[in-house]
């Protein structure tokens, strides 16, 4: 028994490890995003309850983040990952398991050395262990170490599926708002026609306008329905698309314009930024830690090529009596060890390693990929900054000036200045300003999403649970 125990202790204690030394990549992207001067390598972004103000928002990405089923589907598939890595970790020590047994026996009297009939019995209990592996040379560790690093690499998963369904909630949402307002603007401009129609009938009736002109008033009128209608299906269908991503009902939402709202209030992020905060990215995060795992499993193709040993043992005690079973002399045992040494393989023990080297490169080339989509996506969200609350200004100043050409048209046309065709060219152009507006308010919304998106999301206790373990 002491000899089992003494054995299990080296083992726990020894073996080495076959696992390459781990040696990050260098970046293969530029040392600064951005048009700017890098002033720091640390940016902090709040978590997406800060982001966003906007109560309707916040319950909507609450509730989403409750029941819709893409992200469920990623937890469990953290769920799982963490399970393997428990099966992996226990491959490390050796199962262990009672057992009792009794056996009664009579052997009739034809079968019996004796000549007469006999009636034996035999009791035992003992404690065993079932084939455990010595890791002499880290094989069953660099599994555990290559699970662990699966296991965290789905927990990044399980964060950057959060963060884009956030932002998914807020992009649907905001494009519920602009088309709303888009609806409405369509509703003014058929009222404001309604009532201009019926004034050019009206001076038709009088002789003061042509034919032409009521057709020509009619058709702004109808065109403007047909835009309202387009409109409100549009909503609906915005509503439809907010529902899947939330998997639940969706409150009347507010009148509010895009213009007015302070749905996305994101911290200044400066034009240049060290390329070393895209690490921070939980893709990025994902990437290592799968390049971690890879190299873990090198480990364990170069440990295969070295002897294994198992051990097989049990103690315990017996007795043809009950009552002597815990008895002085009673106590049993047994150890089996085992050694195998692969001498010809044809060539599989090599071709095992040939495998998980390749497969170390490619989760190479996939981590650097992650870092050059990481620098496009935050270029590209800053370069479109820059030029975004320009062009919301200069949009709001063409809406304002368009508003009067407007106003003079029809003055003009009403006084017998001007023919119909400006009044008709000015209610277009301020149409289709006004909706532009809209789109730009939207576009320079949905940016900081985008810039949030692309920095990696903020960072709280909450959504980053046991992400640091193992690194």
């Amino acid at each position: 028994m002491k000899l089992i125990v003494s054995t299990f202790a080296v083992a726990l204690l020894g073996g080495c490890s076959m696992i390459p030394e781990y040696q990050t990549p260098e970046s293969p992207v530029p040392q600064v995003v951005g048009s700017g001067n890098a002033r720091s390598d640390q940016l902090t972004l709040p978590d997406w309850e800060s982001l966003f103000q906007d109560p309707q928002l916040r319950s909507l990405i609450r509730t989403a983040l409750t029941n819709n089923r893409d992200l469920r589907l990623v937890m469990l598939d953290v769920a799982e990952a963490r399970a393997r890595y428990g099966i992996a970790e226990s491959a490390l020590f050796p199962d262990i398991s009672a057992s009792a047994d009794g056996i009664r026996q009579r052997l009739p009297a034809n079968l019996s050395s004796t000549g007469d009939s006999t009636v034996s019995s035999q009791y035992s209990v003992g404690l065993g262990v079932a084939s455990y592996e010595l890791d002499l040379f880290g094989r069953v560790g660099s599994l555990e170490e290559a699970a662990l690093q699966s296991y965290l690499a789905t927990e990044e998963a399980r964060y950057s599926a959060q963060i884009t369904l956030v932002s998914e909630v807020a992009n649907a949402y905001l494009n519920l708002l602009a088309d709303q307002q888009k609806l409405r603007i369509n509703e003014e401009t058929v009222t404001g026609q309604q009532e201009f129609a019926q004034l050019i009938s009206q001076r038709y009736d009088a002789g003061l306008s042509s034919e032409l002109e009521v057709h020509q008033a009619q058709i702004v009128l109808d065109t403007a329905r047909v835009n309202r209608a387009q409109f409100r299906r549009r909503v609906a269908e915005d509503r439809n698309a907010l529902r899947i991503l939330v998997s639940g009902a969706i409150p009347t939402l507010p009148e509010g314009d895009l213009v007015d709202s302070a749905v996305v209030l994101l911290p200044e992020v400066p034009d240049g930024l060290h390329s070393s905060v895209l690490l921070q990215r939980p893709d990025i995060r994902q990437a290592e830690y799968a390049l971690r795992a890879a190299n873990a499993n090198i480990g364990a193709a170069r440990a295969a090529f070295y002897p294994s040993i198992n051990l097989t043992g049990s103690a315990g005690t017996a007795s043809a009596d009950l009552s002597g079973l815990f008895g002085s002399g009673s106590g049993t045992w047994s150890f089996m060890p085992s050694v195998n040494l692969p001498i010809f393989t044809a060539g599989r023990l090599q071709a095992n390693l040939n495998v998980a080297e390749i497969r170390k490169e490619q989760s190479v080339i996939r981590y650097e990929q992650a870092i050059e989509l990481a620098f496009q996506d935050v270029a590209d969200a800053l370069s479109a900054r820059e030029f975004l609350s320009e062009q919301e200004q200069a949009q709001t100043d063409l809406v304002t000036a368009l508003q009067r050409t407007l106003e003079l048209a029809e003055a003009r046309y009403e006084n017998g200045a001007d023919d119909y065709l400006a009044v008709l060219d000015a209610r277009r152009e301020l149409l289709a300003a006004r909706q532009n507006l809209v789109d730009v308010t939207y576009g320079k919304l949905i940016n900081r999403i985008t810039l949030y998106r692309a920095l990696g999301g903020g960072s709280s206790d909450e959504t980053r649970v046991a992400l640091n373990r193992g690194t």
